[in-house]
Formats: structure tokens, C-alpha cells, sequence
């Protein structure tokens, strides 16, 4: 199992959105204050989910068997 996952440590990055999403909850579970006209956890949600791309691009962009199959495509 450890031999699928050597070499690439970009994966971690797909930790991220759990992290945004799950792990920071208690922290911002709270309606004041408002940002933008929303309540902060509404706020923090959406900048969540918009930053979740990002963190997918990066884990593939870094990933060698993602690279790798990307270069046999025609």
C-alpha cells in the first residue's frame, strides 16, 4: 500500500479542503461578522469551495503518475 503513495507527497495537498471544510468548523461557526453581507461561516464556506480547485490543481500539478499519464494522451 505504502509503494502506491511513495513519491507522491503532493498528494497532501488534497488534505485541504477537508481541512477548510471540517477542521476550522468550530473555529468559525459564528455569525459575526458579517463579510460581504454574509455570515461568516457562509463566508468561510464559500471561500472554501472556491478554493477547493485549487487544491486539486496543485495535487495533480505536483503528482508524477497524474504527469505521466497526462504525457501519453494523444
Amino acid at each position: 500500500m505504502t509503494a502506491v503513495f511513495r513519491g507522491r507527497a503532493s498528494l497532501w495537498w488534497l488534505l485541504g479542503p477537508a481541512v477548510l471544510y471540517l477542521g476550522a468548523l468550530p473555529f468559525v461557526n459564528r455569525i459575526h461578522p458579517l463579510v460581504l453581507g454574509m455570515p461568516f461561516l457562509m463566508f468561510w464556506m464559500l471561500l472554501s469551495t472556491v478554493a477547493t480547485p485549487l487544491f486539486i490543481w496543485l495535487a495533480a500539478r505536483g503528482d508524477p503518475v497524474w504527469r505521466a499519464n497526462r504525457k501519453q494522451r494523444p
